[in-house]
């Protein structure tokens, strides 16, 4: 069990990582994961214990962009098909093997994320369908498979690498991105890899409570706030998330 104070530690925690990654479109494990680590979870716990909690981030952020009408049915579908087989891949093998490489080389890959982003001015900032062709979905499928492979084993900040992908590929602008990401990942991909990983493995279960009520707040409020900010708003967060996360990941991994 915790104290009153490590219950407001991790509840405050979860409303400030989990809203900036409702807003940018992933992320939370940024502050949440380092956090369960240092307050004494071992990795896989902690990991298992962090995936449970972001199903309320997928859920506080649904309720709010359902409203919005965002994402459209069939192109979700497709999502969930290719990212799903690979969370449960990933969340597999993350419990039987080391994580410092990979970790290491997704911040770097994080942290190009958001140079990438920052250089190309407009983009995300409007909405422009491309590559639905047969071999267009493929291709992207493909790319959407291994995001999700790194979504089951390694949480940090893998949304952000689906939300840059849906606008580069798919020609999604931020709003849209975002929004199919906190909806898909936040509560689909994440509830997979957290079965997959509590089944496996365990989690810290007293510790759900504060996690999973500041989730479910900070992913409503993040949601709201991208909704009214727009996409210009959302792609500065989002890129001052992408190397946030990816310093995180390096220091981590170091």
């Amino acid at each position: 069990m915790f104290s009153p104070t490590e219950f407001i530690i991790l509840f405050f925690i979860a409303i400030i990582a989990n809203a900036l990654s409702a807003f940018a479109g992933g992320g939370a494990g940024l502050l949440q994961l380092p956090i369960l680590i240092f307050l004494g979870l071992p990795f896989g716990v902690a990991l298992a214990t962090h995936k449970i909690a972001t199903v309320a981030l997928g859920i506080g952020s649904t309720a709010r962009y359902w409203k919005e009408k965002s994402t459209q049915l069939y192109f979700s579908l497709f999502v969930l098909g290719f990212g799903l087989p690979g969370v449960i891949l990933g969340a597999l093998i993350i419990l039987s093997i080391g994580e410092s490489v990979a970790l290491f080389s997704l911040g770097i890959l994080t942290i190009s994320l958001g140079i990438y982003s920052f250089f190309k001015k407009q983009l995300g900032q409007h909405y422009q369908p491309k590559h639905r062709t047969t071999s267009g979905y493929f291709m992207g499928g493909i790319i959407i498979f291994i995001i999700g492979f790194l979504n089951g084993s390694l949480t940090s900040g893998t949304g952000l690498f689906l939300t840059v992908w849906l606008i580069h590929w798919f020609g999604l602008d931020y709003k849209r991105a975002v929004a199919t990401t906190m909806i898909l990942v936040g509560f689909f991909w994440n509830a997979t890899g957290a079965i997959t990983l509590s089944t496996l493995g365990e989690a810290k279960w007293s510790w759900l409570l504060p996690l999973i009520l500041g989730s479910l707040i900070g992913g409503y409020l993040g949601a709201n706030f991208a909704i009214k900010k727009g996409n210009r708003w959302i792609k500065v967060i989002f890129e001052t998330m992408t190397i946030c996360v990816g310093i995180s990941l390096i220091i981590k991994a170091l």
